[in-house]
């Protein structure tokens, strides 16, 4: 019984050796890796230094583990950097389709623009001339009054012809009249006798001298001419002296 007593002390004394040489490798081997390891992986030593028999599993599954998700976290960010990278990319080709879509919005509106100004341009020259040819069928008739009234002798209106003196007045008002309303609708007569010669308004028909007066004056009107709202719906027939 004594030796058996003896040899059980024996034997606790050799596991407290164990125990104490293992926590001395413990904490010498914590030293060297703590420049280098992980902090789980430090927290995993120190657990062993309390509880060596336990620490031993506990460290080589903590370690497999946080190398799995080490791993685990790698793929993960290469992932997340190929999205971003491809989300960086879809950005980029968004904004240049934004900036060629921008574009266009901007010529299209500029272009229907245009368009609006040239009809209304148009609406309004139509309702402005509009009559233009009207009123140049309307031009052949007041040159026909005028030849009448200029071919009556001026002697002969008196008393004495009655009729003659009737007709000359009918035809001088019905000509006042026709000009009147060719000037409400805003067609005017062009008669630029000792004017200058302007080729807008004007078709020279001769050239002859005349002394004393400048060159490319109209000294001669062959021919009345007529505008509509300042646009010459026909010139006038003219001679100018020469240059």
């Amino acid at each position: 019984m004594y030796r058996s007593r003896s040899v059980l002390h024996l034997i606790q004394q050799l596991e407290r050796l164990s125990a104490t040489s293992s926590n001395i490798l413990a904490a010498r081997h914590m030293q060297t890796m703590s420049v280098t390891q992980p902090s789980h992986i430090r927290y995993a030593w120190s657990i062993y230094s309390h509880y060596p028999t336990q620490a031993v599993q506990t460290r080589t599954y903590t370690t497999e583990k946080d190398t799995a998700r080490v791993e685990e976290l790698t793929e993960n960010e290469k992932k997340l950097t190929q999205e971003v990278e491809e989300m960086r990319k879809e950005h980029a080709e968004l904004t240049e389709k934004l900036k060629t879509y921008d574009d266009k919005y901007k010529r299209a509106l500029a272009e229907s623009e245009n368009i609006r100004r040239r009809l209304t341009k148009q609406i309004d020259d139509a309702k402005l001339f509009g009559i233009q040819g009207f009123c140049k069928d309307l031009l052949e008739v007041a040159d026909i009054l005028g030849h009448a009234t200029e071919a009556v002798p001026k002697d002969e209106i008196s008393d004495k012809n009655p009729h003659l003196k009737n007709l000359f007045e009918g035809l001088s008002m019905t000509r006042q009249q026709l000009n009147s309303v060719f000037k409400r609708h805003g067609l005017e007569t062009v008669n630029p006798i000792n004017e200058k010669f302007n080729p807008n308004l004007h078709e020279a028909l001769f050239q002859q001298e005349v002394a004393n007066v400048e060159p490319n004056t109209v000294v001669v009107v062959s021919k009345i001419g007529y505008k509509l709202h300042d646009r010459c719906i026909r010139p006038a027939l003219v001679g100018v002296t020469k240059g």
